[in-house]
């Protein structure tokens, strides 16, 4: 299976997680949760999300590394700054805070089952295989970063 490995670029699997969690909430009967409500966490828990992935984003604009999830390789420095001084995968995270809040929208448990999947999936075949290439291109700076920031909060 290591031919998944950097090789879906994240935001993909959010979308399809986030498909499958709508097809899941049309099996089962939604919580009645009114529609205002839902509607305000909902939207509280999209700007949390996109407010971390974003500041990872302009985090890595700033050192002039590359963004791009597939060529892990293409790093050219190790961002520990800013948000990645609270955990190393604010992009993910925020992905799945994304994910949270499309299934606080959909106010269907179901919908909740597909946020470890993707946890899961991200963790084995996106920041493992990540965390390996970042260990041999800055060594022991990556291995003391690893020791004081976790992997996702």
């Amino acid at each position: 299976m290591n031919s998944l490995e950097l090789k879906i670029p994240p935001p993909f699997v959010a979308l399809a997680r986030g498909l499958l969690m709508w097809l899941a909430s049309s099996v089962a009967q939604p919580i009645e949760v009114p529609f205002a409500l839902r509607l305000g966490i909902a939207l509280v828990l999209l700007a949390v999300g996109q407010s971390i992935s974003i500041s990872g984003m302009v985090a890595f604009r700033r050192a002039k590394t590359t963004m791009n999830p597939i060529k892990a390789s293409a790093a050219s420095s190790l961002v520990s700054s800013g948000v990645y001084r609270f955990t190393r995968n604010p992009m993910y995270l925020g992905l799945l805070i994304t994910l949270l809040a499309w299934a606080v929208f959909l106010s269907n448990p179901l919908a909740l089952l597909f946020l470890p999947l993707y946890v899961l999936y991200i963790n084995r075949y996106q920041i493992g295989p990540e965390e390996r290439v970042l260990a041999s291109l800055f060594g022991a700076e990556y291995a003391a970063y690893k020791k004081k920031v976790r992997r996702w909060l």
